[in-house]
Formats: C-alpha cells, sequence, structure tokens
C-alpha cells in the first residue's frame, strides 16, 4: 500500500466515524436526509427516491436517486461520504438485475415500479412446507 491509499483510508475513517452508512444497491428505495446551509440558518430537507446507481470509487463515491414528484422527474447525485448527508435510510430493496438503472429515466407511472426483493428466505436453508 502507497502513500497515497494510506491517506485515503486514514480520511474514510475519519468520515466514516459520525455516520452509519447502510449498505445499498441500485434499485433500493431510499430516503437521505440532506443538510441545506442558508446565510443564517442550517435544516434538514429529506429526498426520497429509487437508487438509480451507485458509483465505489474511495473518497469520490457518489450514488443517483431518482424521484418522481407532480408528475415531474428529478435526479440528484450525493456524494457517499459528505458531511451534508446527514442520514440515509434504506426503506425497501428492490430487485433489479442491473448495476446501472439509467432506462428508467424515461419511465413514469406504473412502468417506473421496481420488484421487491425477497428478504424472508435464509441462505442454505430451504423452509419444509410440507406436512
Amino acid at each position: 500500500m502507497n502513500l497515497a491509499d494510506k491517506y485515503i483510508e486514514k480520511q474514510l475513517s475519519v468520515l466514516k466515524k459520525g455516520k452509519d452508512i447502510p449498505d445499498f444497491n441500485p434499485g433500493d428505495t431510499l430516503k437521505i436526509h440532506n443538510k441545506i446551509v442558508d446565510e443564517s440558518n442550517e435544516r434538514v430537507q429529506i429526498f426520497e427516491g429509487v437508487c438509480i446507481a451507485k458509483t465505489n470509487s474511495g473518497l469520490g463515491s457518489t450514488f443517483k436517486v431518482k424521484k418522481i414528484s407532480c408528475g415531474m422527474c428529478f435526479e440528484k447525485t450525493f456524494p457517499l461520504y459528505s458531511p451534508l448527508v446527514a442520514k440515509i435510510e434504506v426503506l425497501r430493496r428492490g430487485k433489479v438485475r442491473r448495476a446501472k438503472l439509467y432506462y428508467m429515466r424515461e419511465l413514469v407511472g406504473k412502468a417506473a415500479r421496481i420488484k421487491e426483493a425477497r428478504t424472508s428466505y435464509t441462505k442454505g436453508k430451504k423452509k419444509n412446507h410440507s406436512k
């Protein structure tokens, strides 16, 4: 490991210290608590939508969230380790077969739905439903 990697690891540990970043993937519905700093006050704005892309590149990790509000489509890119992102909540897990869901940009209404991933099973064990 060279000096640059050590520096990046140290910075990541500092940025992760006060935050609980959940494990999420594209297709998941997220609720992002974003800090908005005005001239005199600071408030938290919630942006809720579907994660359509995630890039893991150390300090530059980002994720894109798509939201449909009042018939209009909004897309926002958030830095994963930004101090302005106060909290990330995973509301539901989506079942998708792509890493980047850019095709969702054109879809609205029922066509923009994503199947929910089943999480009731345990790995390696099948439920026995025989009587």
